[in-house]
């Protein structure tokens, strides 16, 4: 539980299109982590009232928090929260995209087209390991990215997510009952909710495996050793299976934001 003292606090909130991460630093430590679903029907005046309350779960008053900073992958809800940062915590919130000092040069064709989650997930892995480095994020979508020896952000690779497919199945077959995401005995189902938790779990396990193998080689030049990360909210449900991810991430996307705020003061 955090402590309420006399010093300033940074308000970070990143919007996914399943959950919304919301952290609060005070100077370089991460003293809260907040989760709650994204809901795009919710209203500024909600989602403050929730915010507020957190951080009141947590002995810290809202009044302490002087600077915001966030990303969305949710357009709609970039003007919500700014609504919530200049309303509520009289703050306005610096929002990551273009124009925005990252320190990290992009190499996409259209940089403008990366989303600002791979972007922060750069940063703050870039902040940590030494390059070459693929990132992994298992969330609503599976995202693989790819920094270059150099530091660059090269690209990567983007598939559905393991609880977006999962969902696809359950609703598209009417034979197929909703199953637990888990770990079944074997990859030889001998019932359909076992066949279908091998054929989700083991599935996603080979996937990653093939696609980091794949980044490695790509990325394995000149001697190099890359550095795999995890971050998401599957991969430590998958993380042992899989069995090539050298360091797990929870926080990733809410260190980038930090970082990202630091380098635009």
């Amino acid at each position: 539980m955090a402590e309420d003292t006399a010093s300033d606090l940074l308000l970070a909130i990143d919007v996914g299109n399943t959950s919304i991460a919301i952290g609060l630093f005070d100077d370089e430590e991460l003293i809260a982590t907040f989760r709650v679903a994204t809901d795009q029907d919710n209203f500024a005046d909600e989602y403050a009232m929730l915010v507020s309350g957190l951080l009141r779960s947590v002995d810290v008053d809202p009044e302490r928090v002087t600077a915001a900073i966030m990303s969305s992958t949710v357009p709609s809800l970039l003007r919500t929260f700014r609504q919530v940062c200049q309303r509520y915590f009289h703050v306005e919130a610096l929002v990551v995209g273009p124009g925005v000092k990252t320190g990290i040069r992009v190499l996409y064709d259209n940089p403008r087209e990366v989303g600002p989650d791979r972007v922060l997930h750069a940063v703050a892995a870039l902040d940590k390991y030494l390059p070459p480095l693929v990132i992994v994020d298992l969330g609503t979508a599976c995202v693989f990215d790819a920094v270059s020896a150099d530091g660059d952000y090269l690209g990567g690779a983007i598939a559905p997510g393991i609880g977006l497919a999962s969902q696809a199945l359950f609703d598209s077959a009417a034979m197929l009952h909703r199953v637990s995401l888990e770990r079944p005995d074997g990859p030889i189902g001998r019932n359909s909710a076992h066949s279908m938790q091998a054929g989700i779990f083991f599935g996603y396990v080979e996937m990653v495996r093939g696609m980091v193998r794949r980044f490695r080689e790509q990325l394995e030049v000149d001697g190099h050793q890359v550095t795999v990360i995890a971050t998401g909210g599957y991969a430590e449900v998958i993380a042992e299976e899989v069995g090539c991810f050298d360091h797990l991430e929870a926080d990733l996307n809410l260190d980038g934001l930090r970082l990202v705020y630091e380098s635009n003061q």
